[in-house]
């Protein structure tokens, strides 16, 4: 019964009565509905109970939430993903109920994993690209793409070629901490990821294959700090089809520019993280695990001059990206937005505008283009400006 377990079922429900006698009762019903087999009666409760949820999710804040509310949610969820198996309906459907509980819910204690059932269903159907297009600039990991956004990128670094970001190869871990982290200097590292399978294995087929059907919350617009930028979630497989390759009619990608940012996708597919791994150098963190996130999407998606609180290795696994860093030490140069984005800088660090900020004209920069194989290491509060200058897949290690 993709992991649902009918014992565990009455234990949770015992810890979870109280919501409402709506919703008390449609628990008891969802459930004796599914031991009796009867899935669509079933599906139809787990639905109305999810559309009663959302509107729980979406009533303030969202950290004011009861977590009881987000594990309804994800139980639900797995429910639903059940019966409409059971149902005979497409397998996407099952996946995306999944997707949906992985992302809003919150796994109850001792649940089974939605990550787990999700991957069970997906082995169900062969994933495959619609029509096996993709842009020939994806299809070997490894080659630059050299057109107008790379050369005038280039162009600026040679002008600049003072203020380059240092390159190391493989530095020692004790070489890395005393010149890198202790002192806070930005470095670009060679040669750390060469054993990494996603350097060769990472196109346009193979993450649509592992992760197409899959949903993942899209950024929609140049960058986040604009009136127009908004999320959507639709699956991988759209995402790339809208945004990233045309079609067997010879149309071009979307116009506008979407962004798969900031995005605990490892989680989601462990597929792909098995791809990866994790940098010695963030073992010289106090925390065990870094937080690990996936950032793809097309050529020119941006992330405005912004700082994090944690240490960040930037690995590039396809494609090509522009990077503009700035110390903490200058933020009284850089603008910074007042309120929720005062991590924010008001200027676009690639085109200053010395009139409307004058101070930025003492701001020092340094600039660094990222290629497959490449990571760059941020130190915490570092300023950083990021724009890709082909399609590209990059993954981001936060520690501290």
């Amino acid at each position: 019964m993709n992991g649902i377990d009918l014992a565990q079922v009455s234990r949770l429900f015992d810890r979870l009565k109280g919501f409402d006698v709506i919703v008390d009762r449609d628990l008891d019903s969802m459930s004796s509905s599914f031991e009796a087999v009867d899935y669509k009666r079933c599906l139809i409760i787990c639905q109305w109970l999810l559309d009663s949820v959302w509107e729980k999710l979406n009533t303030g804040h969202w950290k004011d939430v009861e977590d009881k509310w987000r594990e309804l949610y994800y139980v639900a969820s797995h429910y639903k993903s059940v019966c409409e198996n059971k149902l005979g309906k497409d397998i996407a459907q099952s996946v995306r109920s999944c997707d949906m509980g992985i992302l809003l819910g919150v796994k109850p204690p001792d649940w089974p994993s939605l990550t787990k059932v999700a991957a069970e269903f997906t082995k169900m159907k062969d994933v495959t690209t619609k029509d096996g297009h993709c842009d020939s600039h994806f299809s070997g990991n490894r080659a630059v793409e050299e057109h107008g956004s790379m050369m005038y990128a280039d162009a600026a670094l040679a002008m600049e070629s003072q203020h380059l970001v240092p390159r190391v190869s493989c530095p020692s871990l004790e070489t890395f901490e005393r010149d890198y982290l202790n002192p806070g200097n930005p470095v670009v590292l060679t040669g750390c990821m060469d054993h990494w399978p996603a350097l060769t294995k990472w196109n346009l087929p193979y993450i649509e294959r592992v992760a197409g059907m899959r949903t993942v919350p899209v950024e929609i617009g140049s960058r986040y700090t604009d009136v127009n930028w908004s999320q959507q979630l639709i699956t991988v497989s759209q995402f790339i089809d809208r945004f990233m390759k045309g079609t067997k009619s010879g149309s071009t990608p979307s116009l506008d520019k979407g962004y798969l940012a900031q995005h605990q996708l490892f989680d989601q597919v462990p597929e792909l993280f098995m791809d990866i791994s994790i940098p010695e150098y963030c073992c010289l963190g106090n925390n065990i695990d870094p937080d690990v996130n996936a950032w793809f999407g097309p050529e020119g998606t941006i992330s405005p001059l912004h700082q994090d609180p944690k240490s960040n290795l930037l690995c590039q696994v396809v494609g090509s990206k522009y990077v503009k860093l700035c110390s903490p030490e200058q933020s009284e140069y850089l603008y910074p937005n007042e309120g929720v984005l005062s991590n924010t800088s008001q200027i676009d660090a690639e085109c200053l505008d010395i009139h409307k900020f004058p101070l930025i004209s003492k701001a020092r920069f340094e600039h660094a283009v990222l290629q497959p194989g490449e990571m760059l290491y941020i130190p915490p509060k570092h300023w950083h400006y990021v724009r890709s200058l082909s399609i590209s897949f990059s993954v981001s290690f936060w520690w501290q």
